[in-house]
Order: C-alpha cells, then structure tokens, then sequence
C-alpha cells in the first residue's frame, strides 16, 4: 500500500529507486564485564579499529587532495580525524574498558553519548548539529568493532538506483555513493547545516533527512520515491504516482542542465537593475566550489570551523593561511569574512563558561568583545589577508553604536601592532555588520554612519522577531520568514542602506530561496549571497524579474499584516 512521509529537505532533485536499509550500529551495540586478563586485549581491539578507520579516512583525503572526490571533503575528513584522535574520545573509552571491564564497542559509545550531550547544548545550530560528526565517526568504529560491512549497497542489475534508507549517514559514506549507482539517501536523523547534507548538495544527490523513524516503515528493497524538493518521500507508490514523478524528474533535470548555460551570464532583471550573486562558505575548500559557479565573491565566510573541536585558540598564523587561501582562490574578487560568532556555550579552553539562556547570552561580537586577546589575534590575521585580495571585515550580532565602537577601536589597535611588526595589509579593509537582532533594524543611523555596509542575517532574525528557536521541533513549524514583521525589519534595512549609500546584501537561507528572489528584488536588494549549489537557480529567478513591475507589488504586500495574505501574495509576484 503507497504512502508518504514529510521531513526536511535538505538536497534538492527527485530520486526514483529500491530501498537499501542500513543498519544503525550504536542501537545494535551490547554491554558485557571483560576478564580481567582480557582487559588488555580489549583495550587494542579498540586501538586497532581506530587505526583501520583512521586508514579510510587518509584514503578519502588523499582522493579529495587528487580531485577524486568533492573540495568539501578534505576538511569533513579531516574533522572526523580530529574527533579520533581527541582524547575525550578514543583514551577516556580506553579507561572506561579498564575502569569498568567494559567491551571496547560500550565503552566507545558511553564516552561518545557525554560528547553529544555536550555539543546539544550549543546553540548556535551548525556547532550544534556537530554532535552528528562525533556520532557518524563512532560508528564507524562501532561497524569495525562488530565485523560489519560499510553502508555502500552493490550495484542493480535493472538500471534502477539505489534509495540508502539509514538512521543518520556521515559525509564520507555519502561521497562513496557517487560510484554505487545512489540515487539518493533518506534517513532518521540529519539537518540542513550537517555536513553530509553539503556534501549531498556538492553531489546533487536528492536527499530528506529527519524522518525519526523511516527505517522502521519501509522494508527492504521496496520502491520508493524522494522529492528532495519538498521533502516528501513516497513509499510503495502506484503506478499513476511513479509516472508523474518520473515526468518531474525528468524535466528538472532538463532544468538543471539548463542552468549550467548561466554559470558566465551577468545577473540583471529584466530592466537593467545589475545584482551581485555571492557565495557563503563555511570551510577553505568551499571558495573552489564558489569559483566554478562564477560567484561574484564570497558574501559569507564563517570562521568558526577554527575553533571548534579543540583546547586552544588558533594562532594569528594559522587562522592568516585559511582566509589568505580564500582571498587568493577568488583572485580579486570581494571575499567577506564574519568574525567568530560561537557563543559562550563554546567549550574553549580558557574561556568556558555557564549561562541558562546562551542565545541572549554572551555570544558572537559580545563573546569577541570579551576575550580581547583572542579578537585582536583574529583582526590582525585578517589584516594580514587583506593585502593578499580584496577582504572585507562582518562583525556580528551588533545590537548597538558601543559596540560598533569597541570593534573598531579593537580593529585600529590591531593595525598598530602590524604597523610596529612592518606587516603589510590593506589599511583600507571595509568593516561591516550583521543585522541580526531587531535592535539594529530598529536603530540603523548608527549603523550606516559607522560601518561601510550591512549584511542581514535572516536566521537570526527570524528567530529573534518571532520568539521561536528553529531547532526546538516543538515550535519550529512557527518559524515563517515571511512573517509581515520580519519583511518589515528586512526592507527596513534595504531602505536605510540605500538612503545612505552603503551596500546591503541577505546572507540567510532567504537570499538562497528562489521563491523568495522576487520579493527581496522588489524591496530594494541587489546582493544576495548564499550556498554555491543555490547560485544558478536563483540567478534564473533573477534574470526573470522586472524590479519596476515588482516595486509597487512588494510595497502593497508589506502593508499585510497576516502572515498568510502575505504567502498569497508572494505566490503572485
């Protein structure tokens, strides 16, 4: 009997195939007493399987260092490598097994669940879906341990690919997917800043993620169809149901490959109005993916990938490689890049501390702000890179004009020490805000008087307008960035940068929503940036709109003031 399950889209593209059921190790694993004259040898089967893990990965780095396997990998790998070699991991499970006389595989897993609990209570969603890189490369050893195969099906004999049903998948076992005929992926858990949620993207494999308990309800081998679009999944589907998504299949595809054919073309609507398509990136390797799609620079570049997973600051050296990498990778093209923005649920050394509500807490520029030493260490890196290209400085989260002028004075002090060392950088580096918090919506004179140009945050924003923390499922259906009131603060910010004649530009998931590319062409916005893979389609969406004909229609539909007369209307722009 067809039927169909709704979870989150994470990777666009429809995938017709046969159900592959992947079995979920950590649930699998037993707890049982070593004797005593077996501890030992326990405590090596450990060692032994973290070395063979460790040797997959070396092997999936060194095919990304060749071009056999997407940029993105390198650093995923390499994170994975990281957590294995973190003693919180693998040498807190080793004393478990002598402490408790525990089999390697409970131990592992016990030190793994302390771990998650950890990461869960991070805020900041993208370190916080981390948790999911400790969680995949544990059961990868988890999977050695137990003598159990990978999760790459065998090639069909019936040209029909394969749908990987699994609990959760980590980024190497999807990069493997490219050679096995994968058609596309469903799973239990996953969101959309996880990482093999990019990697799915990189790939154009159609995936939907955070299905609680898919597993359970399809059976192997079954037929089923993933709408990667609408993160719908249709199990069993009839005849009728399988045609219609063949067809839709079909045309995007034809789509798709149309896009390619803009990847050189100038985006403009229709009317002449010229617009900047950016790229957000996350890690180095990203600016490889943002050059191929012809970006016109990077809009975004978190730096917070830095920071994670480790006891120490990174020097001014190390963090002046990674954006001196990017910069030369865009060759001259505008490379802006956000100021670290964890919290202080961030567990630094030095630097931990304990708060009930950490998004209102100390975090991003406030968390900056107060480790001064840290801050002055990563403007002077940037400093430095900006000799090599044309960097810009995103300073986020900024509520008020004090902290405008911290930042600054903290930036004036940096270019001194580089002065005093004979360092060369651009002393005219352009220094930005995030307006993330309806504060700085609200009192933008301070902001356009001090800083060169603004970008909006939209999760953020959405998330402080409206009261709502998208990861609690319990009120995320709520979050709706075309509440009138978010559109408000939104064309609020446009207007105030026009008028001031500094750029503004969308980094949020709104900039990479093609539905949404008309109504913020319409409010005033001429520099969106977003996700590499998100690029083309909206550029087409773009190239489409007449910004004359949609003025009037955006001004009518921000005086709505219910939120559906205001989806109604966005449908008919």
């Amino acid at each position: 009997m067809s039927f169909t399950v709704h979870g989150l889209a994470v990777s666009q593209g429809i995938a017709i195939g046969h159900a592959h059921l992947v079995s979920h190790a950590l649930l699998e694993v037993a707890h049982f007493t070593v004797a005593p004259r077996h501890v030992e040898a326990e405590v090596a089967r450990l060692r032994s399987a973290v070395d063979v893990v460790k040797a997959e990965l070396a092997g999936l780095k060194a095919a990304s260092g060749s071009g056999a396997a997407p940029s993105e990998v390198d650093a995923f790998v390499g994170m994975h490598i990281m957590f294995l070699e973190d003693p919180l991991l693998a040498d807190a499970a080793e004393n478990l097994i002598r402490t408790r006389r525990a089999n390697a595989e409970w131990a592992l897993v016990q030190q793994m669940e302390h771990l998650v609990e950890q990461f869960e209570a991070i805020e900041d969603a993208y370190l916080r879906e981390r948790k999911s890189d400790v969680v995949q490369v544990v059961e990868r050893v988890v999977k050695v341990l137990l003598g159990r195969p990978g999760h790459l099906p065998p090639k069909r004999k019936d040209g029909l690919g394969t749908i990987v049903v699994a609990h959760d998948l980590s980024p190497t076992d999807t990069i493997g997917f490219k050679d096995h005929a994968v058609a596309g992926f469903v799973t239990d858990a996953g969101g959309p800043t996880g990482h093999t949620a990019i990697v799915a993207r990189s790939l154009s494999i159609p995936a939907v993620v955070a299905l609680r308990h898919i597993r359970h309800v399809v059976k192997d081998d079954e037929l089923i169809i993933i709408d990667g679009t609408r993160g719908v999944v249709i199990i069993d589907p009839d005849e009728r149901v399988l045609e219609e998504y063949r067809l839709r299949k079909a045309t995007m595809e034809l789509e798709r490959s149309k896009l390619k054919r803009l990847k050189s073309t100038r985006a403009a609507t229709l009317d002449g109005e010229e617009v900047q398509i950016l790229a957000n990136i996350e890690l180095p390797p990203d600016a490889l993916q943002a050059k191929n799609v012809e970006a016109d620079g990077v809009g975004l570049f978190r730096t917070e990938f830095l920071f994670m997973s480790r006891d120490t600051w990174p020097d001014e050296d190390e963090q002046f490689e990674a954006y001196k990498s990017v910069v030369k990778t865009m060759a001259g093209k505008p490379v802006t890049v956000r100021t670290l923005d964890v919290g202080a649920d961030k567990e630094l050394e030095g630097a931990t501390r304990t708060e009930d509500n950490p998004a209102l807490g100390l975090r991003a520029i406030r968390f900056c702000l107060a480790e001064p030493k840290m801050f002055l260490t990563q403007l002077r890196a940037l400093l430095r890179a900006s000799h090599f290209g044309k960097l810009k400085i995103l300073i986020p989260m900024l509520a008020s004009s004090h902290e405008i002028d911290q930042t600054l004075i903290l930036l004036d002090k940096a270019r001194a020490q580089l002065r005093e060392r004979k360092i060369k950088f651009d002393e005219a580096v352009q220094v930005g805000g995030m307006i993330e918090v309806p504060a700085a919506a609200l009192c933008l004179g301070a902001f356009t008087r001090k800083l060169d140009f603004l970008s909006i945050g939209t999760n953020d924003l959405i998330q402080y307008t409206l009261a709502i923390d998208r990861g609690n499922e319990a009120v995320a259906h709520m979050y709706n960035p075309l509440h009138p009131a978010v559109l408000r603060l939104i064309h609020m910010t446009i207007q105030a940068g026009a008028k001031a004649g500094i750029p503004v530009s969308v980094c949020g998931e709104m900039a990479g929503d093609p539905d949404c590319a008309r109504l913020l062409i319409g409010m005033g916005l001429r520099q969106f940036s977003m996700h590499p893979a998100q690029i083309l389609e909206v550029k087409q969406e773009i190239l489409r709109a007449d910004a004359v004909d949609l003025t009037p229609k955006v001004q009518r539909l921000l005086k709505l003031d219910e939120p559906d007369r205001v989806r109604e209307a966005g449908e008919t722009l």
